[in-house]
């Protein structure tokens, strides 16, 4: 209870495997569907000794910019782990979203891309700055999923995962993964410029972001989850182009290290990084790197907890048991760049 008064006080300061069951649980506790944030719920069961997926963003350009080059070697990854599912983190489709649902670009950059056995999978997803510049709504239509099953994409959502392992003896484990909509946080696209952002179902923005907010900290907090995963598009830390998201930094990042987030996953950056937290055991990971790149670090970026930075394509695997959860970072090749384990000290696995 200490804490959520804490987390109060800091919110109104700033403002299958196998999947056992195809059957994925949808449920919605408000009927305000313009400020529904995360309030859906998703809940699947994995068979096996490990939950599998990639992480991919910043992708959509019909193949170009080695989009192509890195589905291919997600596919060939995808196979090697029998993955259950992969993540989006965002800007899916470049430059400006999709036109409508009839956008020519989802089978061009999605659909026609991503070819492989191995990635006909559930393709959770988020929307980035790019998406909400054209129409944002086309990409969370149902319409999409019944031109292609794979596309789940919703502004902010939970999925819930539970682990059983073959051996019986054996404990499970569980993972809580909070999607998150960052793009209305960020004061600068609420400015005029040459682009337009499609705001539809986030005004008035005060009142979206408080959700938002109060959402992920009720969400996190209730969680009782051995791995909890947070996913957005824009970044809180990193040394890419884009640097840190000061208002990420101010406004989720309190919320996410109260209560004990193991990463804060993000696109937005077009690279592949890794820093950690001076503060918690919190790791920040971005995965930006799926078709254009290449744009170095930004200048005086903050380099306070920084393990690894590839300035290039990519993206990443992760694998999650009872006690442990394994990062491999891969190039355009395919190849090994990086790596992170964590380990749940103090659960017995009996």
């Amino acid at each position: 209870m200490a804490k959520l008064a804490k987390m109060q006080n800091l919110l109104s300061r700033s403002m299958g495997w196998a999947v056992v069951s195809m059957n994925i649980i949808i449920f919605c506790f408000l009927t305000d569907e313009s400020h529904c944030s995360l309030q859906h719920v998703r809940s699947a069961k994995k068979i096996g000794d490990s939950l599998n997926f990639l992480v991919v963003g910043d992708w959509g350009r019909k193949g170009l910019y080695n989009q192509s080059r890195v589905a291919t070697q997600m596919g060939r990854i995808g196979e090697e782990l029998d993955i259950d599912f992969v993540i989006s983190t965002g800007d899916n489709f470049y430059e400006n979203g999709l036109t409508g649902i009839d956008d020519p670009s989802f089978e061009e950059s999605f659909s026609g891309i991503y070819t492989a056995k191995s990635l006909q999978t559930p393709w959770y997803s988020v929307l980035g700055n790019h998406d909400y510049r054209g129409n944002a709504l086309a990409q969370l239509s149902p319409s999409l999923r019944s031109q292609d099953h794979r596309w789940q994409c919703e502004r902010s959502f939970i999925l819930k995962y539970t682990i059983y392992p073959h051996d019986l003896q054996s404990g499970g484990g569980s993972a809580d993964f909070f999607f998150v909509d960052t793009t209305p946080f960020v004061d600068h696209y609420w400015k005029p410029s040459k682009n337009t952002y499609d705001w539809r179902g986030v005004l008035p923005r005060e009142k979206y972001l408080n959700q938002q907010l109060q959402d992920l900290q009720v969400a996190l907090e209730t969680s009782t989850a051995t791995w909890k995963i947070v996913i957005g598009h824009h970044t809180i830390r990193s040394v890419g182009s884009h640097g840190d998201t000061e208002e990420m930094i101010h406004q989720i990042l309190p919320i996410i290290e109260a209560y004990g987030v193991d990463l804060y996953v993000n696109g937005h950056d077009h690279c592949l990084e890794h820093i950690s937290s001076v503060n918690s055991p919190l790791q920040f990971l971005t995965s930006g790197g799926g078709s254009k790149a290449w744009r170095g670090m930004k200048e005086g970026a903050n380099m306070e907890g920084l393990q690894f930075f590839h300035n290039g394509q990519g993206f990443m695997s992760v694998q999650i048991q009872a006690t442990l959860l394994h990062v491999v970072f891969y190039d355009v090749e395919g190849s090994t760049v990086h790596e992170l384990n964590l380990l749940k000290e103090g659960l017995s696995v009996s």
